[in-house]
């Protein structure tokens, strides 16, 4: 008779041999053992790249048979704390929920009441996204205030941040980094250390970015050395995307940099107390920060007087919020704990992979537009391109030429979002058809305009005062209809109106994007004819 420690070697040494033989289309894109792919298949946009490490640890955790969130779920956060170097990690069942749970934060009675979000108060966001960066701010009963996105970067505008600004009112700026592209951030925190605001970074799509800026410049706006989370050479401070601001969120849904099937994450940056709030919103608004299967970490649990509670109600019992339950589940955790220990290799391959669109589609640029990164000016071809003597990793600040502002990026991309020129013979549709027609999966950005949505407007019918407008001439948009929104907004309409993104993922191989850079060739000659 096998022990159970023998039985269950024997089931995770034949998980392995079965995820090996069953799951070769998912391995990374460079991996030797690699499913064949041939035209005809399907080269999806995004998609799970994972090997037997990950099915091994599911099958695992499912064994012990733990389930709800527990250890496996402790260690994830405590490792995803650490790689980010924030003070803490609060796992959450999707992106959209982490944007959720990191917005309801900072509307708690806790707060110093000039700093807490509450229903008539606003919060700046941007127009062309995905709407659950937006959505929290409305569900909360606060105003978003839409500025406009930059076309090139996919990003707000940063130059719109003060006319956006009422005194009194703002309380925080809630944006995304488009597409793993990082927003700019030094404008960012200028505007919202100025004025006091909380910066609420989604960071779903941008897990793995970096953001540098000069020394000098990070020191104004009480950025050290010294902070957790830094990397200095000397004239730049680096640190990751989803560190800079207060709060930040990131998904795990499968087409993201690493996936746990469905999750996300809420980071802390800095400040421990938005952690106990966060959690509370996420654990049904309960008081007690104990957590599932843990009783009395306070050791007063039958000692507090909470409300109009009788004096030593039961601790576990206790609701400060009006909360959710948005915990993920542990065998998810195991899972994603796997997965962390390959984002190194993951975000090499996504930098790789949009170069590699960016390079083989150069010779299209007179009818297709190309996202640049934060502060780059121009995309460099290889022959323009000063060498690195680092060649242990993608040179990504060689491929273009930056700002004089000092600060870079260096982007583990979403996806390669390309923009098809006004005038061109065709428009972003029927390019995305084509692709469509040789199963190669494309996207567009998002909601595109939320504007334009049908929810936004009927929002603007129902609920006028729910959001307001900013205009690129500094003023409110009045009255909001749809060709005043056409005159205002119009880097967000353009996005929505010429552009698609291919996948950068890990998953793809040499030969999907060799054919995918072949088809859009050959469809653009096609409508030059």
């Amino acid at each position: 008779m096998s022990s159970p420690a023998e039985l269950k070697a024997q089931i995770l040494k034949l998980t392995r041999d079965y995820s090996a033989l069953m799951h070769k289309g998912q391995l990374p894109g460079e991996n030797a053992a690699h499913a064949p792919w041939s035209p005809g298949q399907t080269i999806p946009y995004a998609g799970r790249v994972f090997d037997q490490d990950e099915v091994e640890a599911a099958v695992g955790a499912t064994l012990d048979f733990w389930l709800t969130l527990g250890p496996e779920g402790e260690a994830f956060e405590k490792e995803l704390a650490a790689l980010l170097g924030v003070k803490q990690s609060l796992l959450v069942n999707s992106g959209s929920s982490a944007n959720l749970v990191a917005f309801a934060a900072l509307t708690t009675h806790k707060l110093p009441s000039h700093k807490r979000i509450q229903p008539g108060d606003e919060v700046i966001t941007v127009a062309a996204g995905f709407p659950t960066t937006v959505a929290p701010i409305i569900q909360s009963g606060a105003v978003a205030v839409f500025i406009d996105n930059d076309p090139t970067t996919g990003n707000i505008r940063p130059e719109q941040l003060e006319s956006a600004f009422v005194a009194g009112k703002t309380k925080a700026v809630m944006i995304a980094h488009a597409l793993g592209n990082p927003f700019d951030l030094g404008a960012v925190l200028e505007f919202c250390r100025k004025h006091d605001l909380w910066l609420i970074e989604d960071n779903c799509d941008a897990l793995g970015c970096t953001y540098s800026m000069p020394i000098a410049r990070a020191k104004a706006l009480g950025i050290t050395e010294n902070s957790p989370g830094i990397l200095s050479n000397g004239t730049h401070i680096t640190r990751f995307t989803g560190t800079w601001g207060d709060i930040s969120t990131q998904s795990f849904y499968p087409p993201h940099h690493l996936t746990m099937g469905e999750g996300g994450a809420v980071n802390i940056i800095s400040k421990p107390p938005l952690k106990t709030y966060a959690e509370s919103f996420r654990d049904w608004g309960r008081d007690c920060w104990c957590a599932s299967g843990k009783d009395d970490t306070c050791n007063k649990r039958f000692g507090w007087q909470l409300g109009e509670l009788p004096k030593g109600y039961d601790h576990k019992y206790i609701y400060s919020h009006l909360g959710y339950n948005l915990k993920p589940l542990d065998p998810q955790a195991a899972i994603g704990r796997k997965q962390l220990k390959k984002l190194p290799a993951f975000i090499e391959a996504r930098k790789k992979n949009w170069e590699t669109l960016r390079a083989g589609l150069d010779c299209v640029s007179d009818v297709l537009d190309f996202t640049l990164p934060a502060h780059a000016v121009r995309w460099l071809p290889p022959t323009e391109r000063k060498k690195s003597a680092d060649t242990a990793s993608f040179d990504f600040e060689s491929c273009f030429a930056w700002d004089s502002t000092g600060c870079r990026v260096d982007t583990s991309w979403f996806g390669f979002m390309l923009r098809v020129k006004p005038g061109a013979p065709f428009s972003h549709t029927d390019l995305a058809r084509a692709l469509d027609e040789k199963k190669i999966g494309n996207r567009m950005f998002f909601g595109g305009n939320l504007l334009r949505q049908p929810v936004f407007v009927q929002l603007r019918r129902d609920r006028p005062d729910a959001i307001r407008l900013v205009g690129s001439h500094g003023a409110t948009v009045a009255p909001v209809t749809s060709e005043t929104i056409a005159k205002a907004f119009t880097g967000a309409d353009a996005i929505m109106n010429e552009a698609i993104f291919l996948g950068t993922y890990p998953g793809l191989t040499a030969e999907m994007l060799a054919f995918e850079i072949q088809v859009i060739a050959d469809f653009v000659k096609s409508k030059r004819i």
